[in-house]
């Protein structure tokens, strides 16, 4: 059966953004070492910082894009804010100045995360919305990897010139937006909820299953061992990969996931969603060990490549489970409150990674993510079941 065309327009803003974003953030955490001076719990912590604040943005678009009826709105906001904040990353002359663009460029992910989700939901039959959800990170994860391509190709041309890609970066940024804005569409039916009274209320969380608690739980678990992918990038520059090729990492593991992800979403339309779940948290684990023994740019690759395993057969698999759990009038806020926990428990996860690599050394920050990672998978294995 074939996908709606809305779910194929946000797909292409999601690509095109992503090929933003990953041309500055595929080279981000090098710039900010070498060039801007900054250590690895620097590193951790504006990620961290970052994400988080994209999640508590979430909640607020989520609810507000349930109270209105209105989704798209939201997402040119948000989609328009990020692109705003490119031209911040080349102009950037110290780790307080990258700071700030993250923080801001995180504000506008927050703000289009929830509704955007929320409207793949509204405009996608039940039976379809494992594949569409991963089509839509397929197409993300697509311009994820074709970001450090870019990257590495503009590297290696203008003799490591980081800020000249930074600049170009703003190109698609504004592609982006002219997509939303003369591409996307927004189903009537998404607006009868106009009239709903505001979610943030006892009762209206009360209609939030047990089920969709559990998915917000262990999505929380899953992050803490799931650390920001800067240190994956940092990992391949401490084993002696060249600044001009570190993108690289970050192309491996978006290529395995951009072919993943799609077919672990149609698989999820029919088989267990739990088993493939586990199968996920395997492939996290295996990731994590690879990374910690690896002694060379080989491993490492090896390692992002299956990481990024992991995260095709979970990202879109959690956003599936999340729209089934939740009323479809409170999907926006369901999509809020889910990546609001994520990503507190990111800003813990990268906080944590900073400090071990920082005190302890890089093995040691993959051997936690494993352990975090067998908490999450025990939770997994409780006689629960997860959808």
């Amino acid at each position: 059966m074939k996908l709606p065309g809305g779910v194929v327009a946000l797909g292409l803003v999601s690509l095109t953004m992503d090929l933003s974003s990953e041309m500055i953030h595929s080279l981000l955490p090098v710039f900010l070492v070498t060039v801007l001076g900054a250590s690895a719990m620097s590193v951790g912590f504006i990620e961290g910082i970052a994400e988080a604040t994209a999640s508590i943005a979430k909640i607020f678009s989520g609810v507000i894009s349930d109270w209105v009826g209105r989704r798209k709105p939201l997402v040119l906001i948000g989609y328009g804010m990020a692109a705003l904040t490119k031209p911040l990353f080349p102009l950037a002359t110290g780790v307080s100045a990258v700071l700030a663009a993250r923080f801001l460029d995180r504000i506008g992910k927050g703000i289009r995360g929830a509704p955007r989700d929320a409207l793949i939901a509204d405009i996608t039959p039940e039976a379809q919305r494992g594949a569409a959800y991963g089509l839509r990170q397929a197409m993300d994860t697509l311009g994820a990897f074709a970001g450090p391509l870019a990257a590495m190709g503009l590297m290696a041309a203008s003799h490591d010139d980081f800020r000249l890609v930074f600049w170009v970066a703003v190109i698609p940024a504004a592609v982006c937006v002219l997509l939303i804005a003369f591409v996307v569409e927004e189903p009537e039916t998404a607006r009868s909820a106009a009239k709903v009274p505001f979610p943030i209320t006892r009762a209206s969380l009360a209609r939030l299953t047990s089920r969709f608690w559990w998915v917000v739980a262990f999505a929380a678990v899953l992050t803490l061992a799931r650390f920001s992918e800067a240190f994956l990038l940092l990992r391949a520059e401490n084993v002696g990969l060249a600044a001009t090729w570190v993108p690289l990492i970050l192309i491996v593991m978006n290529v395995v996931y951009a072919a993943s992800a799609y077919p672990f979403g149609m698989l999820s339309d029919k088989v267990s969603r739990r088993t493939l779940l586990v199968w996920g948290v395997i492939f996290l684990i295996a990731a994590d060990i690879v990374l910690a023994l690896a002694a060379n740019a080989w491993a490492v690759g090896l390692g992002a490549a299956i990481w990024g395993l992991h995260m095709g057969a979970t990202q879109g698999l959690l956003s599936a489970l999340v729209a089934g759990a939740a009323p479809a009038d409170l999907r926006g806020t369901a999509f809020g409150v889910f990546n609001l926990v994520s990503g507190v428990a990111l800003l813990a996860a990268s906080v944590i990674a900073g400090g071990l690599w920082t005190w302890a050394g890089p093995a040691m920050t993959f051997y936690v993510g494993a352990a975090f990672s067998l908490v999450a998978l025990a939770g997994l294995l409780a006689p629960r079941r997860a959808g």
